[in-house]
């Protein structure tokens, strides 16, 4: 525990810390249900996904960026400042009058957000020991949990009583609150900096993470854009010369010697691909190939969530006992049955087989994530502690997020000839069981049919980088101190 450097009064500070995540965690879920609404207010239904893809590149993006500044400045300032924007952001996309308006302020909601969450893990390696800080962890994976099964459930009350400009005013009040206690609580003794921030290598990452995930987002009609994919990479590369040459880089790429920090990033780049498909694309199996119902679809992923919680919950004794390596291996075990049984989903599969498949996922997440993260957190001291905990939450976001693109644009492609053959451009008649009813018999057993076989690839390509997750895992050491 870095008492020099971080100090205060902890319980107000994990308060204002969990609001903060709760809101931030939240954002990502609460909307998905007010989106209907919010086109038939501000019309626009071309730019649907940016709504979402705006927050989560700006989120995913500046995440490094806002862990070396936190080493740089102190956690506090830069902490403030990212919910200050986060809660900007919230109160323009509440005053939208336009879907571009909409896009934009859900950006600047994501320069917040991009914060938060690396920031949040920061300060809790900075006020608890490891084994304070396992226990801890577990109600921030409670935290997004609950975020994820009780999110669109929210949302759609919001709308459907005050409306949806409210989901978003929402967060102002709670927010303040977050700021108001950790700058009352947090005190940070001030650590000076010979070297400027790396304004370069910044811009680099920011764009060419950016450019790059915008390439693969196009891809969701199955092809993707190989001049944005060709500038991201470009950008990527520039990035890593940058990082090379100057003397405070924003990512030190020298970390990556330790294997206490490279093992669990490169785990999550794959691990993170699990994390973000299994709730993209079982629900897409339990309607659209089991002609199942939202609520059948919800039923299966809330397992997942759950699992995740109860054994982050549990592994602190496990850490504190086994050390790193063993409870990362057992996580990555368990994930890798989770999504292997996947591949046994047929037509007929029951909903209890699906739900205690994914509970066994949603193990494996909670004690991969909380092992890995403790692992590269006790790793190094407060000076490096901000840019580490970023890079580990950086590495499984992009992981997920580049993963789903490329998921998506498979599975895009093996639905294509299917649906030329079936006489219907638009996979979503399968989804709607008004449009539904007006298929032809023929042709609704063959987009099922080719649904089915597009998600069982998916579904292997989940479990392929479930088993690259495990593997890279067996290569954590156990224990480096107790922190």
């Amino acid at each position: 525990m870095d008492q020099a450097a971080s100090s205060g009064n902890r319980r107000l500070i994990l308060v204002a810390t969990l609001l903060a995540t709760f809101l931030t965690a939240m954002e990502s879920t609460v909307v998905s249900t007010a989106m209907p609404t919010i086109i038939g207010e501000l019309h626009g239904l071309n730019l649907y996904a940016w709504v979402f893809s705006a927050y989560l590149l700006a989120s995913t993006a500046t995440v490094p960026l806002y862990g070396r500044l936190a080493d740089m400045l102190g956690r506090k300032p830069v902490f403030l400042a990212g919910i200050g924007l986060f809660l900007l952001g919230s109160a323009l996309s509440g005053m939208a009058r336009t879907m571009p308006q909409l896009i934009l302020f859900r950006a600047i909601q994501g320069l917040g957000a991009g914060a938060v969450q690396p920031i949040v893990f920061t300060i809790l390696g900075d006020l608890y020991t490891l084994r304070e800080r396992a226990r801890v962890q577990g109600l921030f994976s409670a935290i997004w949990g609950a975020s994820s099964v009780g999110g669109p459930a929210l949302g759609a009350l919001i709308t459907e009583t005050i409306g949806w400009r409210w989901i978003f005013y929402i967060n102002v009040p709670f927010g303040a609150a977050a700021a108001l206690l950790l700058h009352w609580s947090l005190h940070e003794r001030r650590v000076e900096r010979r070297h400027a921030l790396d304004y370069a290598g910044a811009a680099a990452l920011t764009a060419g993470v950016a450019v790059l995930l915008w390439g693969l987002l196009g891809g969701q009609s199955g092809t993707v854009n190989p001049a944005a994919l060709g500038i991201g990479v470009a950008l990527l590369a520039a990035f890593v010369a940058i990082e090379l040459r100057v003397p405070e880089p924003v990512l030190p790429l020298g970390l990556f010697r330790d294997p206490f920090i490279a093992v669990p990033c490169l785990t999550g780049l794959l691990i993170g691909t699990v994390q973000f498909g299994i709730p993209s694309y079982v629900p897409l199996f339990v309607q659209g190939v089991q002609l199942g119902t939202a609520g059948d679809a919800g039923k299966v992923v809330v397992p997942f969530s759950a699992g995740w919680s109860v054994a982050a919950f549990s592994s602190p004794r496990l850490l504190v006992r086994w050390g790193f390596r063993p409870v990362a291996i057992l996580g990555g075990a368990l994930v890798c049955a989770g999504t292997a049984t996947m591949l046994l989903y047929r037509l007929e599969t029951p909903l209890w087989l699906m739900v205690v498949n994914l509970a066994v996922a949603g193990l494996g997440m909670g004690f991969s994530s909380n092992s890995l993260m403790l692992a590269a957190q006790n790793a190094v001291g407060w000076e490096r502690r901000g840019v580490v905990t970023a890079s580990v939450q950086f590495t499984r976001t992009i992981g997920g997020t580049l993963g789903i693109a490329l998921l998506g644009a498979v599975l895009n492609a093996r639905l294509a000839s299917a649906l030329r053959a079936a006489g219907t451009a638009d996979v979503n008649a399968l989804l709607n069981p008004s449009a539904r009813s007006g298929l032809p018999a023929g042709a609704l057993a063959l987009i099922r049919q080719s649904l089915a076989s597009g998600l069982h690839l998916i579904y292997l390509l989940l479990a392929v980088a479930a088993a690259g997750g495990l593997a890279i895992a067996c290569f954590l050491p156990s224990r480096r101190g107790t922190g």
